[in-house]
């Protein structure tokens, strides 16, 4: 079995996939792992092994500009969710490599007669994943109608649609509830439209304040999702059935910061607090080489 499934971008016009390269992403199999007695939301301390993962794919975001477009496109307009921004493509103000990070920066700018703009980067068409350890480290911005995410959705998101494709939220946060940190997943089965998605909160953790890990370990079995060393979330296969497991095929990343909208923007938008800045210091995905 393939562990971590990476797509390259098929107009890969320079040749970089070489054979060392085709062999990081493959490896010992990803084997179903027990989790027998915990409670799926019962936030356990699980210290991370670096020596039971590789690294395969991520960027360190050390080199000062514009976001390396052999990794990463743009989402550009609105998109979802009745949110408030416009998002921008390639525009420096909205998304910049400076001083080691990330800056996704949304404005209250009124750029081309848009109230708001911010940046949403993506690796649909460039890099797809499945299975393996995919996290971030980052600190959010915080006050009413911020709404940063790291996610992913399913490839085929264009043939099926959402929520059928898939979604894994690995951090979402919302600045109008500022001292919680949530993961949560999306299927046809259980998702938000429905009123009955599967997901979770760590409450008490003042992420704003500092650069937090945010993680999720994909297995074949379950995702179990992790704010530093905390996991709180688990979220189990039921059935061999994609309206609730759709999560055995190809996923892209998804890193935004979105204003307002159906839920980060529910209690308003303060204008005062603008412009916001989501910080990141790298994206990481990691296969599993040693099992337990």
């Amino acid at each position: 079995m393939q562990v971590l499934t990476i797509t390259p971008h098929q107009r890969d016009t320079g040749g970089m996939i070489s054979a060392l390269a085709s062999l990081l992403l493959t490896g010992a199999e990803m084997k179903p792992q027990s989790l027998a007695g915990a409670s799926d939301t019962k936030p356990t301390q699980v210290k991370f092994d670096p020596k039971a993962w590789k690294l395969v794919w991520g960027d360190e975001f050390d080199k000062d500009g514009r976001p390396d477009p052999t990794k990463w496109d743009y989402e550009e307009g609105y998109i979802r969710n009745n949110e408030a921004q416009y998002y921008t493509r390639a525009r420096k103000e909205n998304a910049r490599i400076e001083g080691g990070k990330l800056i996704i920066e949304a404005r209250m700018d009124n750029w081309n007669g848009h109230k708001f703009t911010s940046a949403n980067l993506i690796t649909r068409n460039k890099q797809h994943f499945t299975y393996g350890r995919i996290e971030i480290r980052a600190k959010v911005p915080t006050g009413r109608g911020t709404w940063p995410a790291f996610w992913t959705l399913g490839e085929n998101i264009g043939e099926v649609g959402w929520p059928k494709c898939g979604e894994i939220d690995i951090l979402e946060y919302v600045g109008f509830d500022p001292d919680k940190v949530h993961a949560n997943v999306h299927c046809d089965a259980y998702n938000h439209m429905k009123g009955n998605g599967r997901g979770n909160n760590l409450p008490g953790q003042e992420p704003w304040k500092d650069f937090n890990v945010y993680a999720v370990e994909w297995w074949p079995d379950k995702m179990e999702f992790f704010f530093n060393e905390t996991r709180y979330l688990v979220y189990r296969k039921e059935a061999d059935n994609t309206s609730v497991w759709p999560f055995d095929y190809p996923h892209f990343l998804l890193l935004n910061l979105a204003i307002g909208g159906g839920w980060g923007g529910v209690k308003g938008i303060d204008e005062s607090l603008f412009p916001h800045k989501f910080e990141v210091d790298y994206v990481r995905v990691y296969r599993r080489v040693r099992q337990e």
